[in-house]
């Protein structure tokens, strides 16, 4: 296989594990996105059959009709991506659309000044950054990781009210854990975790985010 055509492939696992991490998160995803099959992913998103047209791959998706419910994902271009990019690409599209939230996927690491710039930003925006190695695969759909469920704020408080327990008497879960990361789990967040016993009967934990 060429190296075009391993970047193609590469590519078409990504988005589909990144619209099933929308789809978990609760955002609206069709079903036939995420099945859409290779060769028809080569006929929508990649110029002259050897290239994926990265823009193309842009996404834009909600819970619903609050406008803070709703979330941009990037695919920019190019194998390193800097702050220029990040400024031009992604805050201006963001803060022009008055989206909060946003993902941008990349090919390698984001430079360090990047980083910073992603670190400042996050001050008033929501932007998080993924390798397109972490999203090849997806990790929860390994036999061994649990589901996980994200409380909204009812039901984290209506679940410390039940065990009359703070939130910070929970286990932790750190935000930089990959599941943690793949459901985008915030600070002062709480997950229910699904488990399964040596007789598959199901009981459920739960992790506050630290």
């Amino acid at each position: 296989m060429s190296e075009a055509e391993d970047e193609i492939t590469r590519v078409f696992k990504v988005r589909r594990t990144v619209l099933q991490m929308l789809k978990d998160r609760g955002y609206n995803v069709e079903e036939s996105d995420i099945e859409l099959k290779r060769e028809d992913f080569v006929q929508k998103f990649c110029r002259d059959m050897n290239k994926v047209n990265k823009e193309a791959l842009f996404v834009t998706t909600d819970k619903g009709p609050n406008p803070e419910d709703k979330i941009y994902v990037f695919y920019p271009e190019g194998p390193k991506v800097g702050v220029p990019i990040i400024k031009k690409d992604v805050v201006m599209k963001m803060r022009d659309d008055k989206v909060t939230r946003g993902i941008i996927v990349v090919p390698q690491p984001i430079t360090g000044a990047a980083k910073n710039a992603i670190i400042e930003l996050n001050k008033i925006l929501t932007i998080e950054v993924f390798e397109e190695a972490e999203l090849v695969t997806n990790i929860t759909e390994h036999k061994l990781i649990n589901k996980y469920y994200v409380l909204d704020s009812q039901a984290k408080k209506e679940l410390l009210l039940k065990y009359t327990v703070q939130d910070t008497q929970l286990p932790r879960i750190l935000v930089s854990d990959p599941v943690a990361r793949y459901y985008g789990l915030k600070r002062g967040q709480v997950v229910k975790i699904r488990r399964s016993d040596a007789t598959s009967l199901d009981y459920y934990t739960y992790r506050y985010a630290v």
